[in-house]
């Protein structure tokens, strides 16, 4: 598979979706009592949401199934790898807070790296309820969907899994570290 997200329309398919099947078989707790066959058929019939997992996947996000919503019938997929995903690091939080950096830039903010792979940023609650499945995040953090009062301030929340708990704290948008990348989610 390809690790560019310019290049991901030159995927195998089937090699992913036997990938995302092996993932879905070994972690049960994560969705338990679906069917892999129904999680399949959906797949098959968005190959744009299947361009974005195989994104998500390039990027180190090991994708999974961890819900389904009941009324649209949509499969919820969360990044599951147990530390922000290595291709979505040294980050700021959004294109505001990129343009504002005068010197050392990094090379792209998490709002618009997601918007460009078709996914979005995992909220709190998400992010805690991903947790359930973990921990994930014990040396990494990852930015989280921030609430427009606190954008407003320059501000953005990420979160962690520290001291056997998790935590959420804030940060300038224009900060990048290392270890900072970010968790997202598809709806297939």
């Amino acid at each position: 598979m390809t690790t560019q997200l310019d290049d991901s329309d030159n995927f195998d398919h089937s090699a992913l979706i036997q990938l995302l099947k092996t993932r879905f078989e070994k972690h049960k707790n994560r969705h338990a009592g679906h069917d892999w066959a129904k999680v399949q058929a959906r797949l098959e019939a968005n190959p744009d949401k299947l361009k974005s997992l195989a994104q998500m996947e390039a990027t180190g996000g090991e994708p999974d199934v961890v819900g389904l919503d009941e009324q649209s019938g949509e499969f919820i997929f969360f990044d599951c790898a147990a530390e922000s995903p290595k291709g979505r690091r040294s980050l700021c939080y959004d294109r505001e807070a990129l343009d504002s950096r005068k010197e050392h830039k990094p090379v792209s903010s998490a709002i618009d790296m997601a918007a460009a792979m078709g996914i979005e940023l995992l909220s709190e609650d998400e992010y805690r309820y991903l947790q359930q499945f973990g921990p994930f995040d014990c040396k990494t953090s990852s930015w989280l969907a921030t609430p427009g009062d606190i954008r407003a301030l320059d501000g953005a929340i990420f979160g962690d899994y520290r001291y056997g708990r998790v935590f959420i704290y804030h940060n300038g948008v224009q900060s990048y570290y290392a270890v900072r990348g970010f968790r997202a989610s598809l709806r297939v």
